[in-house]
């Protein structure tokens, strides 16, 4: 089983970028997913949660609305739709998945699987 995170890069406050995941080895749209980011500073903090109990989505506060979340089914991917970005969005993103009904998706105790992670600078 592979996660492969992708889409990091630089980009200017009020850019935005599509960070992906792809998946070998497990299928994406059966597995409950998350979408964590870490910094020096503040450490893992979670982004994103589609819950594998019964796909309902969630967003943390500091990214609802600017931040989207979808699915391809055909690529086994998913995907990560950042705008209106800002320098505090500045980590290294990670995507994990679950194959655990858990109650609460933000919690990343619960993920089995993991990316690489990929960098997302805001900076001008």
């Amino acid at each position: 089983v592979q996660l492969q995170a992708s889409g990091g890069g630089l980009v200017q406050p009020g850019g935005s970028l599509r960070l992906s995941c792809t998946a070998s080895g497990l299928p994406l749209d059966s597995h409950g997913i998350g979408w964590f980011r870490h910094t020096p500073k503040k450490g893992r903090e979670w982004v994103f949660c589609r819950s594998r109990m019964n796909r309902a989505t969630f967003y943390a506060d500091s990214v609802k609305g600017r931040f989207t979340f979808s699915g391809d089914n055909a690529k086994n991917s998913v995907y990560l739709q950042m705008n209106s970005l800002e320098p505090e969005d500045t980590a290294v993103y990670y995507c994990a998945a679950t194959s655990r009904r858990a109650r609460d998706c933000s919690d990343d105790d619960v993920y089995e699987y993991w990316g690489q992670g990929t960098q997302v600078t805001v900076s001008s």
